[in-house]
């Protein structure tokens, strides 16, 4: 029989939130707490993502802890090896190994109303918590387009993020679906080997220049002995793009002067008019990420590569044909088609109090109060949640602030004293949820001109924070008790006792409203 576990908190995930979670509740003191982890190390993105080329567009010093810098940084954008590495540090400096539970998939877990607990099923076990932190991330489970005769495809087929490298491209013609920021790592990583290569476009991104460079040795000395150099560093990499952000959420206008640089870089590589005609977005700069790359223009003017503006949408036999009609064959198909955000893979696996699934309360899009927690989930709480995501700085900023919520939601708990459990109420959902959607429609994202992978199927904006870094973490210092419903267990009857009538099951539960 598998083994049972109680523990008082159980993190999902061990990218950079569950990592970050678990570092948290070590620092509050908690050590009663576990996480499940499918895979067999720690990662989270930055394991699953070892494709060629792959790394980071955000500086390396931006894109760590706070309370983990790292002197060491080998560039000013570092790689996927190396953000791997610094993960694994961070498991061991701050003592998270024990707590670690591999190859422990996530296939259920349900909220147990009379015991005001999680019931928790995994694939090497039973857990069951009083508190639930998800961690599975937005960028965890890849995307591959529902393709009429992919599956009898003979060649080979891969996602960016479940890479294949035991396969040689060297002399395969090769297609590349999609132009997202793997797309464009992979492109120029893979070009000077394969045969040819056809980069199969649906909509052009805008590319930027990746000023990036090796750190030196007296940088990375100064920074270890002086670490206040690196604080001013990483403060100076937030400041600069703090002040970006208003031309994001208010001014969109104020981009076109960004357009015409993005334009010359263009330019400066693509000297045929009619493929630099194919690369040069129709939307406003912004609306879809802004991807950095100094090597992604000059592979594409290269003579084995072919660009075709045009999605694909079917493959027949060893063809893929694109939506203009284009047949071209192939060896290989690499999917850079993205990732299941806004329909949260983990959704349809957490059972709520009123027996729904979250996919089921989320149907109609994702919504939580504060990026945090969903109404009718008590006691659970995901981070990077519902519009916490961002367009132009790090996301260790906004999951530090919503450990932050996290810590002080567990304090909360703690007054409360006994056995308590804390419910969004959906009215202070709602509230948020419609605010936030407020502000999204002066932003670039909703009035941009384009359709991305920030938009959910009903063309809302469910994925990114229309403020700043600085105003989240304001608004997620403290839990506001009156945006909740604090629910307490029923008292159990001394066994000398009869249990009174009306005191069964889950009407026993009491409610006490906090004004």
């Amino acid at each position: 029989m598998a083994k049972h576990e109680h523990v008082r908190v159980a993190v999902i995930g061990s990218g950079f939130g569950g990592l970050g979670a678990a570092v948290r509740l070590r620092r509050e003191g908690i050590t009663d707490f576990v996480v499940l982890e499918r895979a067999d190390s720690v990662g989270g993105t930055w394991r699953d993502n070892s494709y060629p080329g792959c790394a980071c567009d955000v500086p390396s010093h931006l894109y760590s802890f706070s309370f983990a810098p790292n002197p060491d940084w080998p560039r000013t954008f570092s790689g996927q090896r190396h953000i791997r590495a610094y993960l694994e540090h961070v498991t061991d400096t701050f003592g998270i190994r024990p707590h670690l539970r591999l190859n422990h998939e996530v296939t259920k877990m349900a909220w147990n109303g009379e015991e005001l607990r999680w019931e928790i099923e995994t694939t090497a076990g039973s857990f069951s918590a009083d508190v639930v932190v998800s961690a599975t991330g937005p960028l965890s489970d890849p995307k591959i387009p529902d393709i009429p005769g992919l599956a009898d495809f003979p060649g080979k087929v891969f996602h960016s993020a479940r890479w294949d490298h035991d396969y040689d491209l060297t002399g395969k013609r090769v297609a590349m679906v999609g132009t997202g920021a793997s797309a464009i790592q992979i492109v120029p990583s893979i070009q000077p080997k394969v045969g040819r290569l056809t980069l199969l476009q649906r909509t052009p991104p805008w590319v930027m220049p990746r000023v990036d460079r090796a750190i030196s040795g007296p940088e990375r000395w100064l920074h270890r002995r002086l670490p206040f150099t690196a604080t001013a560093r990483r403060g100076i990499l937030w400041g600069i793009r703090e002040l970006q952000v208003s031309a994001f959420t208010k001014r969109p206008n104020e981009l076109g002067l960004v357009e015409r640089l993005a334009k010359a870089n263009i330019a400066r590589s693509i000297k045929d008019p009619a493929l630099r005609a194919r690369l040069t977005p129709s939307y406003r700069l912004g609306c879809k990420r802004i991807l950095l790359s100094n090597t992604y223009y000059p592979a594409l003017a290269q003579p084995n590569v072919d660009v075709i503006a045009s999605g694909l949408q079917e493959v027949r036999g060893n063809v893929v044909v694109a939506a203009d009609g284009t047949e071209t064959e192939v060896d290989t198909i690499i999917f850079g088609t993205g990732f299941h955000v806004t329909d949260m893979p983990i959704a349809p696996r957490v059972i709520g109090a009123d027996g729904r699934s979250l996919a089921e309360h989320w149907k109609d899009g994702m919504e939580a109060l504060r990026g945090a927690t969903a109404a009718g989930f008590p006691n659970w709480m995901t981070i990077i949640g519902p519009n916490t995501g961002l367009g132009n700085s790090s996301m260790i900023l906004m999951i530090e602030s919503q450990l932050n919520y996290m810590a002080d939601y567990l304090r909360q708990l703690d007054v409360l004293g006994g056995r308590a459990a804390l419910a969004a109420r959906p009215s202070a959902v709602g509230t948020w949820n419609r605010r936030v959607q407020s502000r999204m429609e002066r932003t670039v994202w909703k009035a941009g001109g384009c359709e991305s992978w920030y938009l959910d199927a009903n063309g809302r904006n469910t994925t990114l924070w229309p403020g700043t870094t600085a105003e989240f973490r304001r608004e997620t210092r403290t839990v506001d008790l009156s945006e909740y419903e604090v629910l307490r267990a029923p008292a159990k009857p001394r066994a000398d006792e009869a249990e009174p009538a009306g005191r069964r099951g889950a009407a026993a539960r009491t409610k006490e409203a906090v004004q």
